[in-house]
């Protein structure tokens, strides 16, 4: 049987195009950065610079191959095409890409979220009411260092929120319009220092927390309620409680260690609920897996052919690629039967490829 052709269009696609392909789908991308590996799963890459320039891509595309649906990854969701979604629709998904809906959502829901601050009360959490990675939220302490963020910012207005303390957390969800089953539970790793302290720098699924139990409960109502299809992932901040803090209509960059940690496609789960079924029940998580995304720490340009290292690493910059100090450069992996011998397999790669880097 001819297998379904999937067009997987976003920022950075590898993640969901790498699981399609496994699941058996004939994979074709648009994707900002094209690495080696996104060419491995796919059977044509197709790059963009700017977002503006995607919906024309995603068409290009669609008018040149015989695709059988579209799924987005972060940077498309609101984007339409002339052949079948598989997964939430963009009007749909306009109220979760605004920050400050979701915030009325979980409001409206009564679940815990932390509690917008007023103007002059800090510390507070700014955030873009737009976007992903949370490599533009930052706490303030002042109206001089809100400025300065409004300042750094200026086309995009901000949320406030009072600030929680805790655990960066995310509940992976597979949910089919009215009902929803967690399917992972992830720790978040952040970058935790400089400008983008707060962005995303990898995951460690499960997390390992006492308020896991009380999270999925509540992941579970939210993805329910957001009347969203296929994967949905919710953050949390685990304090005092579970604080509720955005919903991602869409395939979330934990993807590729719920995958390791449940032996399961997770793509192939977002399809089934597209079109009706959910798991029967919640997976097992049969291990522990983390990944982290390594840095640039200055200027560089990729010398080594960082490919033989795979699959201990993913995101593989082209050999001569030149990464700005701050940017992404490639994604490393570690598992175990423990959360502890997962991160000392990751240390091992770590190490690995930050000497081939020169890092």
């Amino acid at each position: 049987m001819t297998p379904e052709r999937v067009l997987v269009a976003g920022f950075a696609t590898r993640h969901v195009a790498q699981s399609a392909c496994r699941a058996g789908y004939e994979v074709y991308a648009v994707d900002h950065f094209c690495d080696q590996d996104l060419r491995w799963y796919t059977k044509e890459c197709r790059t963009f610079e700017e977002l503006d320039d995607l919906p024309d891509c995603v068409a290009a595309v669609c008018r040149d191959r015989r695709i059988d649906m579209l799924v987005v990854a972060s940077g498309a969701e609101a984007i339409g095409a002339t052949v079948p979604l598989c997964g939430t629709a963009p009007a749909k998904v306009a109220r979760f890409l605004d920050k400050m809906e979701i915030q009325r959502f979980f409001e409206d829901l009564q679940v815990p979220v932390p509690p917008l601050a007023p103007d002059g009360v800090y510390p507070a959490m700014l955030k873009p009411r737009r976007g992903a990675g949370g490599w533009r939220n930052a706490v303030v302490r002042s109206d001089a260092a809100r400025r300065a963020w409004e300042e750094a910012f200026p086309d995009d207005p901000a949320v406030a929120q009072q600030v929680v303390e805790g655990m960066p957390a995310s509940v992976s969800c597979i949910a089919d319009g009215t009902r929803a089953v967690a399917i992972a539970t992830n720790e978040q790793i952040l970058r935790g220092q400089g400008a983008s302290a707060h962005g995303f720098a990898g995951s460690i699924t499960p997390v390992d927390h006492p308020l896991s139990g009380q999270m999925i409960a509540v992941a579970e109502r939210i993805a329910a309620a957001s009347g969203c299809v296929g994967s949905v992932g919710i953050d949390f901040v685990l304090g005092s409680e579970p604080w509720a803090i955005e919903i991602n209509p869409r395939f979330q960059a934990t993807l590729d260690t719920v995958e390791a940690a449940i032996g399961m496609s997770v793509f192939q789960l977002h399809v089934d609920a597209c079109r009706g079924t959910l798991p029967a029940k919640r997976p097992v998580q049969r291990r522990v897996a983390v990944r982290r995304i390594l840095f640039a720490d200055r200027d560089m340009a990729v010398g080594a052919d960082l490919a033989p290292l795979a699959p201990a690493v993913a995101d593989i910059p082209w050999p001569g690629t030149e990464i700005e100090e701050g940017h992404a450069v490639i994604s490393v992996y570690g598992s175990g039967a423990t959360r502890d011998e997962a991160l000392t397999a990751l240390g091992r790669e770590d190490e690995r490829v930050r000497r081939l880097l020169g890092m």
